[in-house]
């Protein structure tokens, strides 16, 4: 690391003010403090307020990602060798769905921080850290066939007006991620829905009976008889989102996020209980098949468990009062639930449901720490 640092040493002169690069000092910055600690302290947006700095707590997200990449990866090439009825080995699955995911990580994280870089040097300041981890959710929150050059558009626009416009990191009112995700919904929807955009098969022909449609697709036609067994949603090996169908790897990643401080389990532990409650008043009133679906195996389908682990979780977006947490997880599971039941056209209803809240989130906010002003004042007011 020594000859590192050296290297960084030797070239900084030309990059600081006055120096031949210096309009590129956010490009030097930007790699020497993702390799060292920084040497300066945030001036806006995202707060460290500890030992860590803002680029190791993103790394520390990323790492929650893994093993959702990796699955992601392993599901891909099993889905693949499912379709077509050919049998695989272990290794051949994965090694197919990492030459299919790579290049949309790839492509996401060029793009993205691309822009960024340029952003960083037309207005002089440092690069902002909070794309290490939308660029690795965007890929992970895509089907498996979605074009590169949409992949590149959609990551442009949740780089440029999720985030830019609003400051930078810490500014944004949206999750980046998801604003990809909701541009490409509503912008290209026949290649973010349906059944063919979730399984890989590379022009081969399937074998009779596969369809290759998701969960809830299978649910809005058939109900329970339509979804996959409980176990296999909890495992994952369905067809769907890249890195969100395995439950297992959710809980993974939430476990080292509530570990480390960086995720709220208030959060997580509200939504889980907002999108029960929605499951149970469904079944309650059971007016279709869909609705009968046991609350317990709603929760495990589509993208509920990664909407509440790592999308929910935003500190940047999510409500940041405690007793405001509890009130906008609870609300981001019951209205996700209830959006995917009542409009099957938006069987992900957990994107919606994450969206809007992040819009409410500010609102929560005023109104709890309104809520507390109020409380000491008459309390000031008792003791005079």
């Amino acid at each position: 690391m020594k000859f590192i640092k050296n290297i960084f040493d030797s070239v900084r002169p030309n990059f600081e003010k006055g120096g031949k690069l210096e309009k590129y000092w956010p490009v030097l910055d930007g790699f020497e403090t993702l390799m060292f600690v920084p040497g300066h302290a945030t001036s806006k947006g995202s707060h460290i307020r500890d030992g860590i700095d803002l680029k190791r707590t993103m790394v520390t997200v990323i790492l929650a990602l893994l093993p959702c990449l990796l699955f992601g990866m392993y599901n891909t090439g099993y889905q693949h060798f499912v379709a077509v009825g050919q049998e695989a080995t272990f290794m051949e699955m994965f090694l197919y769905g990492a030459l299919k995911v790579l290049p949309i990580v790839i492509v996401s994280y060029g793009v993205g921080l691309g822009i960024e870089f340029l952003f960083c040097i037309k207005n002089g300041h440092s690069i902002q850290e909070g794309f290490l981890v939308s660029g690795m959710l965007i890929p992970l929150i895509m089907p498996v066939e979605v074009p590169l050059w949409m992949v590149a558009v959609a990551t442009a626009f949740a780089v440029v007006f999720g985030k830019e416009v609003f400051g930078g990191t810490g500014m944004n009112i949206l999750n980046p991620a998801l604003t990809a995700r909701a541009f490409l919904f509503f912008a290209y929807p026949t290649k973010m829905s349906g059944n063919s955009v979730w399984v890989s098969t590379d022009g081969i022909q399937t074998v009779d009976g596969f369809t290759g449609a998701t969960a809830l697709g299978n649910a809005v036609e058939q109900g329970m008889a339509g979804i996959p067994p409980y176990m296999d949603a909890i495992i994952g090996t369905i067809p769907g989102s890249i890195g969100e169908t395995s439950v297992l790897a959710c809980i993974l990643g939430a476990i080292l996020l509530i570990y480390s401080g960086i995720g709220s389990w208030r959060v997580m532990l509200s939504m889980l209980i907002g999108g029960y409650v929605m499951g149970m008043l469904f079944n309650a009133w059971g007016a279709n098949s869909y609705m009968e679906i046991p609350a317990h195996h709603q929760l495990m389908l589509g993208g509920f468990f990664f909407g509440m682990v790592f999308m929910a979780t935003d500190p940047v977006s999510a409500s940041q009062t405690n007793t405001g947490k509890w009130i906008y997880g609870f609300f981001c599971g019951l209205l996700g639930i209830m959006i995917r039941v009542f409009n099957p056209a938006y069987p992900e209803g957990i994107m919606m449901a994450i969206l809007f809240m992040n819009v409410m989130a500010p609102m929560i906010d005023h109104y709890v720490i309104q809520g507390n002003i109020n409380k000491r004042l008459k309390r000031v007011k008792a003791v005079a």
